[in-house]
């Protein structure tokens, strides 16, 4: 610590191999991830609990549950309605039924069996491929014509409408 701080303080490039011991970070690791404590040790206080859990492995179902599990991030104690229902945004996206019951009911949720989840992909080849296939751009839509048309929507923006 000591020799991070005078490079700081002098201006000079440190060495990040001599300024850090690698077992400090292991062994933060170790006690983070056994625990489900995340935080300062000294600082109980101040660390944030069950974070990681032990995954749950009765059956394959119980575990493909317990993976796809997502926690809504207010106190349990809480009598607020609206975290705890469903939304129409959820549709597809979060499961109906699952959820646990007690204090925690409605603020931890499952996704979907046929949710699937990519990041970083890049929208514009589905709007193509969907174009292809008869898709009306949404410039291009007018309701009056059509109004009972499918709205076509990738990655949450309408996109456009199928008829």
């Amino acid at each position: 610590y000591k020799y991070l701080q005078k490079c700081v303080e002098t201006n000079r490039e440190f060495n990040l191999t001599l300024g850090v011991k690698s077992t400090t970070l292991t062994n933060g690791l170790k006690y983070s991830l056994a625990t489900g404590n995340w935080g300062d040790q000294k600082k109980a206080a101040s660390s944030k609990a069950g974070v990681s859990q032990v995954l749950n492995r009765y059956t394959f179902a119980s575990t493909l549950s317990h993976l796809r599990r997502t926690n809504t991030p207010i106190g349990r104690d809480g009598k607020i309605a609206k975290p705890r229902q469903l939304h129409n945004t959820h549709w597809g996206l979060v499961c109906p039924a699952e959820t646990p019951e007690g204090q925690a009911c409605g603020l931890v949720k499952n996704l979907a069996l046929m949710c699937y989840i990519t990041v970083g992909t890049p929208s514009e080849p589905i709007i193509d491929f969907m174009i292809q296939r008869n898709m009306e751009v949404l410039e291009e839509y007018e309701p009056l014509r059509s109004p009972n048309a499918t709205k076509v929507f990738v990655n949450g923006v309408w996109v456009g409408v199928h008829r």
